[in-house]
């Protein structure tokens, strides 16, 4: 298993959720972190409760939905820590449409935005300066909707992001720099919506698995939910096993 004591890690979308559980485990495992949300205070109590862990945490802001806050936000993490491992965490998922062919041209662009657009942004930032330090891991959220026009510009944007990861999968082989993709599941956040069969906590230690291969290969997708219930050593082994 990598160890991340040293290590720093971003993760968009923070607050609450996935991205909150997520920082939550690599803060266990030692990785200081750069945690992002849309308002510094939504993060505030979340990065004393790491900081108490042992670890470095650096608290940025920003609205991913607004193309002109990127590269300022970028800035802000590249000049508080050098990344080694990225969790693109942050997306919206407008509302659900009663009809199929109702998206509207707003919930497609802000959809693409904040769940693509500035996702491959922040990996376009973020991965030359792994790529030179020759170790990186990047962590790519997808969903495994289908099936679902109602709710076409999530899962449009998702399956962006899903061929962006296999189009740069064989670029980065043997570069020591690995991204990925990681399904969260159906998980009872402000995305998932009350209903949703998951407990966000269940998606340790699934969601770490990308993180923590030692060697392995881009373009992967881990279903965090196969790992439910199992210990962390537990789970890299299953993840091991062809």
């Amino acid at each position: 298993m990598t160890s991340l004591h040293g290590k720093w890690s971003f993760v968009t979308g923070a607050s609450r959720g996935v991205g909150a559980h997520l920082a939550a485990g690599l803060a266990e495992l030692g990785s200081n972190l750069v945690l992002h949300s849309r308002d510094l205070a939504h993060t505030a109590e979340l990065a004393s409760q790491l900081r108490s862990l042992g670890v470095e945490v650096v608290t940025v802001a920003a609205e991913l939905s607004d193309a002109a806050q990127i590269e300022p936000l970028l800035d802000r993490v590249q000049a508080a820590a050098h990344i080694d491992i990225l969790y693109n965490n942050a997306a919206i998922q407008v509302p659900k449409q009663t009809a199929n062919w109702q998206t509207s041209v707003e919930d497609l662009r802000r959809s693409l935005e904040v769940n693509l657009i500035s996702l491959i942004r922040i990996c376009d930032r973020l991965a030359p300066p792994m790529l030179a330090r020759g170790w990186g891991r990047i962590i790519n959220l997808t969903s495994g909707i289908v099936d679902q026009p109602e709710q076409t510009a999530y899962a449009v944007s998702k399956a962006g992001v899903d061929k962006f990861v296999r189009d740069f999968a064989p670029k980065l082989r043997g570069t020591g720099v690995q991204m990925n993709l990681l399904d969260p599941g159906w998980l009872r956040t402000d995305l998932g919506g009350p209903n949703a069969p998951g407990d966000p906590a269940s998606v340790l230690p699934g969601a770490l698995v990308p993180a923590l291969v030692e060697q392995g290969e881009s373009g992967l997708f881990f279903r965090a939910q196969d790992y439910a219930g199992l210990s962390l050593a537990a789970a890299l082994q299953k993840a091991a096993t062809p």
